[in-house]
């Protein structure tokens, strides 16, 4: 059931209503003491009390922000529930937050909500009321949080506390933004962490969202703090615009997707802290065409609840500290609520996505943003991760087709590995890369190397060729090895009729074309065999039931290359996925992709990789 249904998504008014059409299915799953909500039996990695404090807290990224200019009417019952939850007598007490606890994730929230709406969750406490929720919030003060992201909320609980003059460490706060701001990379990007940790999509919803929401309230006191976090937001929105598509998909990317339309809270941030590098009407399309898309999508359960999973309900993709309440953190949207109605962010009329070039590179992301005829994808460098590397070292990452995670019971032969180089000893368990040991930024050129085994290194070279991109293998082995090269995953609906979908495996290409759309994959050496490969149900993060066009070999020890042209386009331009006017040409220490034309397009030369990328690896 889709609560919000019937909301056409366009005015203030419709947004406000949409924060309580969210919450309501959630909030009628809390307690009889209001301090915990548990709406299904799953779980996740913490305890069960933290995952019930999420169904309280989450929604307060979207209630907080509703309440500063329009009343809420379970403000008594969310009360209760703080009363509660922060008083060791009580049965719903939420506990002590240790090192590293999920607690301190939703503290955040209760710091947003001291600051922006005291009236609601501060003035009507009683004084023991206020001690035992300062006492609660503090423990932040006293616990060691992971070395990321996570130091923002140190930083929201002390602002909140300081903003109803309650006991803070505000010296503490500030080393933590000192230790924050040593996670810039510069041109607006952030790591969310130290050097080598993941940059994605935590940059825009985390890192900026509460550097933003800082420099708003913290400008005076704080004003060349403010200023860089609000200069640096403004220089990653010219990026950040690439990611999504003109009717408001964003790239799916990274862990933590199951958050969805959090995908727009750096927007609304953006208006929040009266930043604006482009247009308010342009800002306001972005950030509500996405709240749009999302909205539309079979995103919730039978209740009306948001479900874990991405444009579709599914456990697969999910990581192990998502509880049913995780998904709620995409309320975190509706920050511009907090704004005055008249604001020049509500005022503007919704503009459409601006002119975007059809490729742009973004090297502290590791990407190469493409556009093909609607078709928004990123050719990407592979990471390290500990959230698999489906999510972080895939070729390409698409807005229309999605990519999918590892399937566990395909069998042999079945796994569909999506956008990705697999090898396997033994033609049945195939790895792809986990860690790499070089990756460098060549212009438009992504070029990584990766040793899978000690007797075994992999270079890559992936580059746009639009309509095309194309990908070049040195694969060095000293053993026999089975090799498979995937295409961008497709939906498969509609093949209860043999009449609306085709599968094509004739000479060096493979193509399925069904009613949502085509894709190909073909060899450019001529050298492997093709074939459409079914995926494992649910895998998929954008549909159910995928197929993915597949090369396969199996290679003697020695050294090979391997050289693919890759296409996937939308419903309504599958006829322009025919075979590439490219051509691979080369020799033992060399490949070369030219046009038919002889226009040269890529060069690659064994043993660069490793040699070029020391020293300045990404």
């Amino acid at each position: 059931m889709n609560p919000v249904a019937e909301n056409p998504l366009r005015t203030r008014t419709d947004f406000e209503r949409a924060v309580e059409q969210l919450v309501d299915p959630l909030l009628d799953h809390a307690s009889p003491g209001g301090a915990r909500v548990r709406p299904t039996a799953t779980g996740a990695w913490f305890p069960d009390v933290d995952a019930d404090l999420e169904g309280f807290a989450r929604p307060l990224w979207g209630i907080v922000p509703l309440s500063v200019h329009s009343t809420f009417d379970r403000w008594p019952r969310i009360r209760r529930g703080l009363v509660n939850g922060t008083d060791p007598a009580h049965d719903e007490y939420w506990g002590d937050a240790g090192d590293g606890s999920q607690k301190h994730v939703e503290m955040a929230a209760i710091g947003l909500g001291l600051v922006l709406t005291p009236e609601r969750m501060w003035d009507p406490l009683s004084e023991s009321e206020r001690e035992q929720l300062v006492r609660w919030l503090n423990g932040i003060n006293d616990a060691e949080l992971h070395d990321c992201n996570w130091l923002f909320f140190r930083v929201m609980v002390n602002t909140g506390l300081r903003s109803v003059g309650a006991t803070h460490d505000w010296e503490f706060a500030q080393s933590s933004l000192d230790r924050l701001e040593s996670f810039y990379r510069g041109d607006g990007w952030y790591a969310d962490g130290p050097e080598g940790s993941a940059i994605d999509y935590y940059v825009p919803w985390a890192m900026h969202y509460y550097g933003l929401a800082y420099a708003s309230v913290c400008a005076d006191e704080d004003p060349d703090r403010a200023r860089r976090f609000r200069e640096r937001a403004a220089e990653f929105a010219t990026d950040y615009v690439d990611w999504f598509d003109g009717d408001g998909r964003a790239l799916p990317y990274g862990r933590s997707l199951t958050y969805r339309f959090a995908q727009a809270a750096f927007w609304g941030a953006l208006a929040y802290a009266d930043v604006h590098p482009l247009p308010w009407g342009v800002i306001r399309g972005l950030w509500a065409r996405n709240i749009r898309w999302w909205l539309n999508q079979p995103i919730f359960t039978d209740g009306g609840l948001l479900s874990v999973g991405y444009r579709y309900p599914t456990l697969k993709m999910s990581e192990p500290y998502n509880s049913p309440n995780s998904p709620y953190w995409a309320l975190k949207a509706f920050l511009p609520l907090a704004l005055e109605p008249t604001h020049p962010f509500w005022r503007a009329d919704e503009e459409p996505l601006p002119d975007r070039l059809t490729t742009t590179t973004q090297p502290e992301a590791g990407k190469v943003i493409c556009r093909d005829d609607g078709h928004l994808f990123a050719l990407s460098l592979p990471r390290d991760s500990p959230y698999g590397p489906e999510k972080y070292a895939k070729f390409a990452y698409s807005a229309t087709f999605g990519f999918s995670v590892a399937g566990r019971n395909a069998g042999p032969g079945r796994a569909g590995h999506d956008s990705s180089l697999a090898l396997s000893v033994d033609g049945d368990r195939y790895t792809v890369p986990e860690s790499v040991a070089a990756t460098e930024v060549d212009g438009t050129t992504l070029k990584s190397l990766w040793t899978p085994w000690d007797d075994v290194t992999v270079e890559t070279w992936v580059a746009p060729a639009l309509p095309w991109h194309v990908r070049v293998h040195r694969l060095e082995t000293s053993r026999p090895i089975h090799v498979e090269e995937g295409g961008f995953p497709l939906d498969r609906t509609g093949d209860d009729d043999a009449t609306r979908f085709t599968h094509e495996t004739e000479g060096a290409t493979a193509r399925a074309t069904y009613p949502n759309g085509t894709s190909a994959i073909a060899d450019l050496r001529a050298d492997r065999r093709p074939t459409i490969v079914s995926e494992e149900p649910n895998a998929n993060l954008m549909h159910p039931r995928t197929v993915v066009p597949t090369l396969r070999k199996r290679y003697d020890a020695g050294d090979h290359w391997l050289a693919a042209a890759v296409r996937a386009a939308p419903d309504g331009s599958a006829d322009a996925v025919s075979t590439p006017e490219l051509v691979a040409t080369g020799d033992r220490d060399r490949v070369t992709i030219e046009t038919a034309a002889g226009d040269r397009l890529l060069e690659c030369r064994a043993g660069e990789i490793g040699s070029a990328a020391e020293g300045r690896s990404e």
